[in-house]
């Protein structure tokens, strides 16, 4: 269907919880669709669908050349240690920072068809996955910085051309 635009810091739908998807249609399937092309271009590793401006529990992950989507996904299990990576995120153009997050992570979701699916992984799949359903909460990595790297995060958004 289309690459689309990435919403930004302030815009309002990235702060909203998503919706559930109840039915799935063919604004359903076209919005996997959208998901999946705005994902596969280069340096892209997820993409939420509050990303790019639409209000229901859906995503796209790019790890490692296997690209795909998940409906109504729940993080279910994550695991080990959590530590601080550097994360970015296509909402917050060109900033990198430390986010807490845990080595391993499980979220379970529906396909197309309904049926089940379960993605799971470590490394940067594990830190796409939180990264990802927090997007479908309402939440930003800047939120999981400790006080001093938000404080730091908050002022290079002031300061940054996209704002």
């Amino acid at each position: 269907m289309a690459i689309r635009a990435i919403r930004t810091f302030g815009d309002p739908v990235l702060k909203a919880p998503c919706a559930e998807i109840t039915v799935i249609d063919d604004g359903v399937r076209a919005l996997v669709t959208d998901l999946i092309e705005t994902v596969e271009l280069p340096g892209r590793a997820g993409v939420a669908a509050p990303q790019i401006g639409v209000g229901l529990r859906a995503f796209s992950y790019n790890i490692d050349g296997a690209v795909g989507y998940v409906l109504n996904p729940r993080l279910v299990e994550v695991s080990g240690e959590p530590d601080y990576v550097q994360e970015g995120c296509l909402s917050v153009p060109e900033l990198w920072h430390p986010a807490l997050r845990y080595p391993f992570a499980r979220v379970v979701g529906i396909d197309l068809d309904g049926n089940e699916i379960e993605l799971s992984g470590e490394g940067l799949m594990a830190q796409a996955l939180q990264h990802e359903t927090d997007h479908l909460d309402g939440m930003l990595y800047l939120e999981r910085l400790s006080a001093e790297q938000r404080r730091i995060a908050m002022r290079e958004v002031r300061e940054s051309s996209w704002f």
